[in-house]
């Protein structure tokens, strides 16, 4: 299907705000019947999100989750490790420094599941989908200010969270639907040994 009767053109870009990470922009835009418009949106570095699996059974596996309270919605949320790329950094070292960082948790096999989009209306965000298998717990290094718990559940018992309401973050329902595959054996992963988080790039 040609895209053409789609597209809009940007003609023009102002910057609105510029924080941390977050970066706003108000495009002027030509639109595909020749009217003009506005685009508002926030340019955002990319993240990773990591599926650690403990142990390796089909159809039923323990997950490493995370409970982290989230300022904009004023509430404690359930969701899979994740974390922003810093710049010029490698996915899945990114994912290896996250887990480590969050979790504490290494592991020896990682596999990309994808990439998802989570917010594509108004921002340029996307989140890298990996799994990870292999793993080994040692000492979490928390970012300074950064509090969150680290617990395990079953995919099944994640699911049924998911089901009722209880998991609304929005890459962790995707990242369900991934694992939820997976283990049915409709998805495939590639899995591959781990580099060493800290070895020369």
């Amino acid at each position: 299907m040609a895209d053409s009767d789609l597209r809009e053109v940007k003609l023009g870009s102002r910057e609105l705000f510029k924080g941390h990470f977050l970066h706003a922009f108000c495009d002027q835009v030509k639109l595909p019947d020749g009217a003009t418009s506005a685009r508002e949106y926030i340019v955002h570095p990319g993240a990773v999100m990591i599926v650690a699996l403990l142990g390796d059974a089909v159809g039923e596996v323990q997950v490493v989750l995370e409970r982290q309270f989230r300022y904009p919605l004023g509430q404690v949320m359930i969701e899979f490790p994740a974390g922003k790329l810093e710049p010029a950094e490698d996915s899945q070292r990114c994912a290896q420094r996250e887990l480590l960082e969050e979790t504490g948790y290494q592991a020896t096999q990682w596999a990309r599941a994808g990439q998802l989009h989570p917010a594509i209306a108004y921002s340029t965000e996307f989140i890298d989908i990996w799994f990870a298998r292999g793993l080994t717990l040692g000492q979490r290094q928390l970012d300074q200010g950064e509090f969150l718990d680290v617990f395990t559940a079953s995919s099944t018992e994640l699911l049924q969270w998911c089901r009722d309401g209880q998991v609304t973050d929005g890459k962790t329902l995707t990242a369900a639907l991934w694992l939820q595959n997976v283990l049915m054996g409709a998805w495939a992963l590639n899995w591959q040994t781990s580099v060493a988080a800290d070895a020369p790039r």
